[in-house]
């Protein structure tokens, strides 16, 4: 296995985040490092692959910028890459809660760390949120943990404006997959006048890392957004794969529907696609599995990549593009030639 896989986070106000989106997207690309980093004004959110000394370079890039030295980063490995490009983007919150004011710099609830957490959530007088979506809470979730039946965490406010009372629910811990959203989830909940709120430092994936097996109070597997699905404890991978259709996790038993067909939809959404989706995922699956007999990895062209090969076809045909692009693809086949 030697493809690291880091989950990473950290909320920090970083005025000028427009303007360091470009360096840490060259960044990733030097070292070959894929997957999504979102930046705002609120801090640096996301998960990136690659190889060790590239992850390694990428957190040190990061954490020699004062404002993100505190930076959480979650590890596992896998044995190919779960992600087919690098995208650096831009975005008005890194976990979107929606509700103006929110601000874990300012206050957040107390961390708990993943050894002491089974005792947290064991405690009858403590309400356990779990603030991921629905379909992640039926692939895995903590034993005795509320699902509040979301399908973005957008919806969590409305949640706890309807079925929660600081009155009644003195003590609240909450979790979910690296910590980001149970982190913002809980300076939320400070704020509307809750008295004792916990959160999972480092997520589930923290605990699925240092907890054994043997002692763990997690049932099932946790969900993970990249092609692995989702991971058992020791971060090992598990047994989900992924609909390409609706985005679903899928049991094996799921993929014996009549109505499966790989890569194109699942017994959730096999009526719903339009044609149009339909012949768009088909085309898909067929240049995939095309590209998989040749040994390639299907989308695996960093943006990076992308754009030079877009310029380079627009000169092929003749095509006006801005001089400093000519200038920069030819310089760039010339040191390749």
């Amino acid at each position: 296995m030697n493809v690291v896989v880091a989950a990473l986070y950290h909320f920090a106000t970083l005025d000028d985040y427009q303007d360091i989106r470009q360096p840490i997207q060259e960044f990733c690309d030097e070292h070959g490092l894929k997957g999504s980093l979102l930046l705002a004004h609120e801090g640096i959110n996301g998960t990136v692959s690659g190889s060790r000394e590239g992850i390694d370079a990428l957190l040190q890039f990061l954490r020699d910028d004062d404002r993100l030295q505190a930076l959480e980063h979650n590890e596992s490995f896998t044995s190919e890459n779960p992600f087919y490009r690098m995208k650096v983007k831009l975005k008005k919150e890194i976990v979107t809660l929606g509700v103006e004011g929110v601000d874990p710099n300012v206050c957040v609830g107390t961390y708990i760390e993943p050894k002491q957490w089974n005792a947290v959530i064991s405690d009858p007088d403590v309400l356990v949120l779990d603030t991921r979506n629905g379909y992640e809470y039926e692939v895995g979730t903590f034993e005795g943990a509320v699902d509040p039946k979301t399908d973005t965490f957008r919806e969590f406010p409305a949640y706890v404006e309807k079925h929660c009372d600081p009155k009644r629910h003195k003590k609240v811990a909450m979790f979910c997959t690296g910590g980001i959203r149970c982190e913002k989830a809980s300076a939320y909940m400070l704020k509307q006048g809750y008295e004792e709120v916990f959160h999972l430092k480092g997520g589930i994936l923290k605990y699925l890392e240092e907890v054994a097996q043997e002692e763990s109070l997690w049932q099932g597997e946790c969900y993970v957004f990249d092609d692995r699905v989702a991971v058992l404890h020791g971060l090992k991978k598990g047994s989900y794969s992924l609909c390409r259709g609706c985005r679903w996790p899928l049991r094996e038993e799921d993929k014996q529907s009549k109505h499966y067909k790989e890569g194109i939809c699942c017994g959730r959404c096999y009526d719903v696609l339009t044609p149009e989706k339909r012949s768009r995922f088909e085309e898909r699956e067929k240049q995939s599995q095309l590209a998989a007999l040749r040994g390639e990895a299907h989308l695996g062209m960093s943006i990076k990549d992308a754009q030079r090969k877009k310029v380079e076809k627009k000169l092929s045909l003749g095509a006006k593009v801005p001089k400093y692009l000519e200038i920069k693809v030819k310089n760039e086949q010339s040191a390749n030639d």
